[in-house]
């Protein structure tokens, strides 16, 4: 089969699809053939060595869709040819087939194609715990939400306005704004050539807001926290600019703010959360709530994905088809 082996960490034109043999599965383990394959910036991170692998050779990503080829002892709740999508389990979903354990594993629905499912599911369920598990969203009115364009940023910010939340995004790039304003935000800031706390102060009347969602990371989140108002929380769910090195506990002192830096294995490790959040993801883009946008890439276009969205020429979610 086609797989992307990395031997060492660097640029995106380390990612060269290569023959390596077919897996087999272990106890309570199916072999999935991928149709589609989820592109997450973790890849990226750990491509370039940003996040520490813990061996080499490595495969990397975490979400894929497909088919079940075949399955290993133990495996009682899925069977041979079964659809089948997951995002919360180990790396290693760069390739035509992997080896997964079944407690990873969510059926989708038929009225989802494979590609929305694999575009849509680990960003989905990573908007689903931050807007309804690591704190309930909703009893806020207003939210700030960086790289509103992006791929989580997106439906973060279409949940959030049904919800009823007044969602305030940043971009990066002022062509950028239009699709931000589209996915519900009532006022976008570009960071990169304004100052977003002051312009958000102007937006608020000096107000702040209750929660700030940074998926940012180094560029972003000690002015993120001078964005909220008194005993507000911000939520650092990623660190596309840059891993936060340093961060002096200070900067929560004046206004008795809450800092967390939550991991969707971990808010969907129980089996029983994980397949709620994955239904309750599904049927928001079945009614339309959440509308993922995808751009598709061949796997063998794999380096050329990962380029385009480190440099943040894309908007919305990418993926990888066979």
């Amino acid at each position: 089969m086609q797989a992307i082996i990395l031997n060492k960490t660097g640029d995106s034109g380390i990612l060269k699809p290569i023959k390596v043999e077919d897996p087999k599965p272990k106890k309570n383990e199916v072999v999935v053939r991928h149709s589609v394959i989820g592109i997450n910036f973790f890849d990226i991170c750990f491509r370039r060595g940003q996040y520490k692998l813990s061996q080499m050779p490595a495969n990397i990503g975490f979400e894929g869709c497909g088919v079940i080829e075949s399955v290993g002892s133990g495996v009682t709740d899925f069977k041979v040819g079964e659809r089948v999508a997951y995002a919360t389990g180990p790396l290693g979903s760069y390739g035509e087939k992997r080896a997964i354990d079944q407690r990873y594993l969510v059926i989708p629905p038929k009225e989802l194609s494979d590609v929305q499912v694999a575009g849509s599911l680990a960003k989905g369920l990573m908007a689903h715990s931050l807007l309804h598990r690591v704190y309930v969203a909703s009893s806020v009115k207003k939210i700030l939400v960086h790289a509103a364009a992006g791929g989580v940023g997106q439906l973060l910010c279409q949940w959030a306005k049904y919800l009823g939340i007044e969602v305030i995004g940043t971009v990066g790039d002022d062509s950028k704004i239009a699709v931000a304003q589209l996915n519900g935000c009532s006022h976008v800031i570009n960071y990169k050539t304004h100052n977003f706390v002051d312009e958000l102060a102007k937006i608020t009347d000096h107000g702040g807001v209750g929660l700030v969602y940074d998926g940012v990371g180094k560029d972003t989140l000690e002015k993120s926290l001078e964005c909220l108002w008194p005993m507000g929380m911000c939520v650092s769910y990623g660190e596309a600019s840059g891993n936060i090195e340093k961060l002096d506990l200070n900067y929560l002192l004046a206004n008795s703010l809450y800092l967390t830096r939550p991991m969707l294995a971990m808010y969907k490790s129980n089996r029983a959360e994980l397949v709620l959040g994955a239904r309750e993801v599904f049927a928001a883009i079945a009614k339309g709530v959440l509308r993922p946008q995808i751009t598709t890439y061949n796997f063998s276009e794999a380096a050329k994905a990962h380029s385009d969205l480190e440099s943040r020429k894309t908007t919305g979610s990418l993926v990888l088809t066979f």
